[in-house]
């Protein structure tokens, strides 16, 4: 088993100390040798320093648009990121995450809906596959548990579902301060942590709460405001909610 420490986990340094070492490190390193995060393959896949995108948690204004990214998880653990926009300063927060192996689509999406059953669910390609056990669709499995599902599966406004056109979009939100992520989620950071490249490619592994963050991010012009009268499904092929 390998145990991740950081400076925060050593007592005898002080705030100045930190402050000093920390300065006299290049940029490159400073995440490794303060964060204790490994310098992977050919690079991390967001070079962005923690304290960058990391925030306080904060109440979600009632006027913020609202979205979650899903990763169903069909040979990997199962995750969901809660999304909440800022449409006046056009930041993206991510407030809510969860990952499970080993579950059932009851169990996500009685655990999901505790966030708001109204916000809409933005998927990928593969819940389009078909449950072996009902025949029906995955995404319809858990539309039937409640889930405000998007009637289409996840692409780019300009259309497509490339993965690094998805990375690019949230490496730019990081670095321009338009995206940031609540401190309290712990098993996301890790992720962000140990989400790398080999030989110039993204490695899929525990990369799940990366990937449902990128798929809410991806249809976030179907993020909702919570309305006083119910949603209704959009009558036309891949509009999503209105």
């Amino acid at each position: 088993m390998v145990v991740h420490a950081t400076w925060d986990d050593v007592p005898h340094l002080s705030p100045a100390q930190k402050d000093e070492m920390w300065a006299s490190y290049p940029e490159h390193e400073r995440e490794a040798r303060a964060k204790g995060v490994p310098m992977l393959g050919s690079g991390r896949v967001f070079p962005v320093a923690e304290a960058d995108i990391k925030t306080d948690p904060i109440a979600i204004p009632r006027h913020w648009a609202r979205i979650n990214g899903i990763d169903f998880g069909i040979d990997h653990p199962f995750a969901a990121a809660g999304l909440a926009h800022d449409r006046d300063a056009d930041c993206i927060y991510v407030t809510h995450a969860l990952r499970i192996k080993g579950q059932t689509p009851p169990v996500h999406a009685s655990a999901i809906k505790a966030w708001g059953d109204w916000v809409p669910c933005a998927w990928p390609h593969d819940g389009l596959i078909r449950d072996k056990g009902s025949g029906e669709q995955l995404a319809g499995l858990y539309r039937s548990e409640g889930l405000a599902m998007l009637e289409e599966r996840a692409t780019h406004e300009e259309g497509g579902h490339g993965v690094e056109a998805g990375i690019m979009d949230m490496l730019d939100r990081m670095r321009t301060g338009r995206l940031k992520v609540f401190s309290t989620l712990g098993e996301w950071f890790e992720e962000f942590r140990m989400y790398h490249r080999k030989d110039g490619l993204i490695v899929k592994e525990r990369d799940d709460l990366m990937s449902a963050t990128r798929y809410g991010v991806m249809m976030m012009r179907f993020a909702r405001v919570k309305q006083s009268t119910p949603m209704r499904l959009a009558p036309r092929l891949g509009t999503g909610y209105r």
